[in-house]
């Protein structure tokens, strides 16, 4: 395409640097008259890019003829939930917007790529018609609405010379009242949102209007109360000052699930604290769950003690009452020794807020404000106005938080979109998706476009490609981008969401049996002891003898009559992986436990039929011991190949407070057990020995659950294991992986479902010389920000898993009541978490009689709770009876109540047969068609 180049700008300005200097900086701007307006009504713009439509009258008042509209910077920022209502389209976006509208900026393209929106992006700094340079004394703010002023002028005056006949109207939205009155005295059409939509006959759009905090008048629209609540938050300029001085920290704040008034913030860069505790309204001081905040250590005599109750936000508590009995009662003052390092939020460095689902709060009939309840229990309830709340009493909803006024016990929002009917499955199943920001949409045309055409075959000169995903997966495609941001796949109770299509992760990369398939290769030469001699790495084409589940693989390797090539083989392999397995262990490699179930679904409806606890055999952990293997062994050569930008996975070790729930327990039962004072003194390659050795150990003969249960509460005093580039790691600081014992680590073996394996198998084919480098792959600051991302997708997908298996469980239980063992894995004040091995479920039995009085005497020394004449202590085995609370179908959820050991007054009857009926009919009735069962995958 040819250039016109009709004039040219310099630019000068002066900049003083940190050390004083002054430097002059210049800018040359080419300016241009060639660059399309986007309008199919001009004749003379000749570029064929024109997105804008001879728009019909969406039925807005204010305008009767069709219109375009040209949106600023405020309303993209702060109203895009409303710009992605299909009533908006043709939509001019200046160049000038999108540029400062990065936070959102996904979400800006996402509208901008689908071509029925008409979201067109007009060049306007390069256009020497549009082009305005900013005014001595001008702010860059005033600078930027004026050249959005210019551009609606520009085509008001260039459609009415350049078009035949069209009566087409520009309109400015913004938000800035200024700048709305200024295009006024212009002659120009402009408009607040708000006026825009009212104008339209869909009065729930007003429902999705982000207000300022300054347009709250409580006083007026809540007449509760209007005297301050929270302390002022200390500005960004006082905040750094601080920082710098060492007067405050900064951390990342992290409400608790069980107590609404209590908070932990993990400390960065703080040689002294790594966690400081948060309780009470004051001191929380409007944080939200994962916001960056800077906080004041208080002091030592202002230390708090964490409350051992588990308190729930109360369902009818409208919020506008602060109760001070529930804040200063929560300030337990207990011994020296219990106290935490406490601390006070004094200001907000980085707001996390996102949308959020859950439902809203039954109010008054016909009021204007309601509570929206978060299905997250870590974030505060919302207040929003709304018009519909009649209409959505009975859905999943989502918000969006807008502000925190200091008058307000809760968060000011809006209204977002409906989710569908609560209780719905696939409703639920969205919940799930959207709270742990899960990618699910399909793959778009341009990363299916990567894919091989089928029938697909390896051709000779293949022998030197990239082997695996690698060979289909090229850096920076559009499939690469994708499995990228997508991090991981996601493995839910009935669904798999894959982070590579299906052509790829269920055939052309799975291994499968007498099919060639391209492999990238880990090959070592052992001893008869399973000691290396050495490791070689390869790219090769194999061809599988044969693909078997792991009981398949079990039964083969233990039928001494099968006497194959196979099933020698498998015998050998499970001698070398037992010694493998031997040596990990004697260098104090942890077997840990977790509660783990699998559904058995009706393959028609996915509806849960039973619940079957995962069988661990020894083929599992024959398979493990290679992966873990072969995981190592990469680690260590693509470290040496690459000691500044190695993509590697470490396990930290946990403080020395994080073990003191787990040795209170189990001290408690088995006497002496693990010395945590010894645990930082281990050298690298014999961690936490100690503790597996106490671990391997504590067992009661009269509990063979003991010791899993045990085993359940090492795994949660353990720290997250994550992704680093080693460039980025700190001098001193070791890659050890304190889970497995091992120095050094990393994910080889998953490159189908594990953004990382990819980024490892590239750098290794790089290292051995099978393909090239690319800058972004020895880029060591991109590869930790796209570790950041791993860390937080790998994350994400384990909560949406758990999510996902109590929507099941819960769903199982819908029209069931039954009594199953447990045992008590928890004493609080108040309750006792109830651990049911068979379900893999962990529940709440809350210690109250029907009007919520407390009927029981905790002891807090020794964790038991005593009702009447009953102890009950950790690690006791109970009966309770399972069902759904459906008394607030709003918040249905699973109850249980005590069956065994019998308490007069709290325990219930064991259910009969009769109770235990699924839709009105007894269970011993019930038959399943085995051809409508499957096991899902886990």
């Amino acid at each position: 395409m040819t250039i016109i180049v009709d004039s040219r700008r310099i630019n000068s300005f002066l900049r003083k640097t940190r050390r004083g200097h002054v430097l002059k900086t210049t800018h040359e701007l080419y300016l241009r008259n060639d660059i399309s307006c986007g309008s199919k009504l001009c004749q003379l713009c000749t570029n064929e890019t024109k997105i804008l439509d001879n728009k019909v009258n969406n039925g807005n008042q204010l305008i009767p003829n069709g219109h375009y509209l040209v949106v600023d910077t405020n309303v993209v920022l702060q109203q895009i939930d409303l710009l992605e209502d299909p009533l908006f389209t043709n939509v001019i976006l200046p160049q000038i917007v999108l540029n400062e509208s990065l936070a959102i900026y996904k979400r800006i393209r996402t509208l901008i790529s689908v071509p029925e929106r008409k979201f067109f992006v007009f060049i306007n700094e390069f256009n020497q018609d549009t082009y305005i340079l900013r005014k001595a004394g001008e702010s860059p703010n005033d600078r930027n609405d004026r050249a959005i002023r210019k551009i609606v002028q520009f085509y008001t005056e260039h459609l009415l010379q350049k078009s035949t006949g069209s009566n087409m109207s520009i309109i400015l939205l913004t938000d800035d009242m200024a700048n709305r009155d200024l295009a006024r005295a212009d002659g120009l059409h402009a408009f607040t949102l708000k006026e825009y939509i009212q104008s339209l006959n869909r009065p729930e759009l007003l429902d999705r209007l982000v207000l300022k905090e300054e347009s709250f008048d409580l006083e007026k629209n809540i007449g509760k109360r209007k005297e301050i609540i929270f302390p002022e938050h200390i500005t960004l300029s006082e905040i750094q000052r601080g920082l710098k001085s060492g007067k405050y920290l900064q951390g990342t704040y992290q409400a608790s699930r069980e107590n609404y008034l209590e908070a932990n913030v993990f400390v960065q860069d703080s040689e002294k604290y790594t966690q400081l505790f948060v309780q009470g309204y004051r001191n929380l001081n409007r944080a939200i769950h994962d916001d960056v905040v800077a906080v004041e250590i208080l002091q030592e005599t202002e230390w708090a003690t964490p409350f051992s109750l588990v308190i729930d936000d109360k369902d009818d508590d409208q919020g506008d009452l602060v109760i001070e009995q529930e804040e200063t009662g929560l300030v337990v003052p207990g011994s020296s020794s219990k106290k935490q390092a406490s601390c006070r939020i004094v200001g907000i460095i980085k707001r996390n807020w996102r949308q959020y689902c859950g439902i809203l709060q039954e109010s008054v009939a016909g009021a204007k404000f309601h509570l929206f309840v978060p299905h997250e229990r870590r974030i505060p309830k919302i207040r929003i106005e709304s018009r519909q709340a009649e209409q959505l009493k009975n859905s999943r909803v989502v918000v969006q938080i807008d502000c925190w006024p200091r008058c307000s016990r809760y968060p000011q929002g809006h209204f977002v979109k409906t989710l569908g009917q609560l209780g719905d499955k696939d409703t639920e199943n969205e919940v799930i998706l959207a709270e742990h920001d899960i990618l699910h949409h399909d793959f778009p045309e341009a990363v299916l476009d990567c894919l091989p055409q089928m029938p697909w075959k390896i051709m000779d000169e293949c022998g030197v490609h990239i082997a695996d995903v690698t060979h289909f997966v090229r850096p920076n495609t559009a499939i690469d981008l994708e499995a990228r941001e997508r991090g991981t796949t996601v493995y839910l109770v009935d669904r798999r969401i894959d982070m590579l299509p299906v052509l790829l992760s269920g055939n052309l990369c799975s291994l499968r049996d007498g099919e060639e398939r391209l492999a990238f290769s880990v090959l070592w030469e052992l001893t008869p002891d399973a000691e290396i001699v050495t490791t070689t790495f390869h790219k090769s084409i194999i061809k599988s003898s044969a693909a078997m589940t792991y009981q398949h693989a079990q039964s083969v390797k233990d039928d001494q009559g099968m006497q194959n090539d196979i099933a020698k083989s498998l015998r050998l392999l499970h001698l070398i992986a037992a010694k493998l397995r031997k040596t990990r262990m004697e260098n104090g490699a942890l077997v840990l436990e977790s509660a783990e179930v699998r559904f058995r679904l009706d393959t028609e409806t996915h509806d849960p039929l039973d619940v079957i606890n995962k069988e661990l055999r020894e083929t599992n952990w024959l398979v493990e011991e290679f992966m873990l293997l072969a995981n190592i062994s990469v680690a260590k050569k693509i470290y040496e190949l690459f000691p500044e930008c190695a993509c590697l996975r470490k396990h930290p070790t946990p403080p020395a407070s994080n073990f003191d729930p787990l040795i209170k327990a189990a001290e408690a039962k088995v006497g002496d057990f693990f010395k945590k004072e010894k645990h930082g003194q281990q050298q690298t390659g014999h961690l936490c020995k100690e503790l597996a050795e106490s671990l391997d150990k504590a067992v009661l003969p009269d509990n063979p659950y003991f010791n899993t249960m045990l085993r359940m509460l090492a795994t949660r005093c353990m720290m997250q294991a994550v992704y680093f580039c080693s460039g980025f790691q700190s001098e001193g600081k070791s890659f050890d992986h304190y889970g497995l014992a091992t120095p050094i680590y990393t994910h080889f073996t998953s490159p189908i479902r594990r953004y990382s394996d990819i980024i490892v198998h590239r750098l290794l084919a790089a290292g051995i010389n099978a393909d090239v480098t690319y800058p972004d792959l020895l880029n060591k600051h991109h590869l930790q920000q796209t570790c950041n991302n791993l860390n937080y997708r790998h994350r994400m997908a384990q909560y949406a898993a758990r999510a996902s298996v109590d929507l099941h469980t819960q769903l199982f239980f819908k029209n069931r009541c039954t009594d199953e063992e447990g045992y008590v894995l928890g004493v609080r004040k108040n309750a006792l978490q109830i651990l049911l091995p068979h379900y893999g479920l962990e529940t709440t039995l809350f210690l109250r009689d029907e009007n919520g009085k407390s009927i029981c005497n905790y002891n807090e020394e020794e964790a038991t709770q005593t009702i009447k004449d009953v102890t009950i202590r950790m690690f006791d085995r109970v009966t309770v009876q399972i069902s759904v609370d459906r008394t607030n179908l709003q918040r249905q959820r699973i109850q249980v109540r005590l069956v065994k050991p019998p308490i007069d007054g709290f325990s219930v009857s064991p259910v009969t047969k009769t109770q235990m009926s699924l839709d009105g009919r007894d269970v011993d009735d019930i038959s399943v068609p085995s051809k409508r069962i499957k096991l899902t995958k886990k």
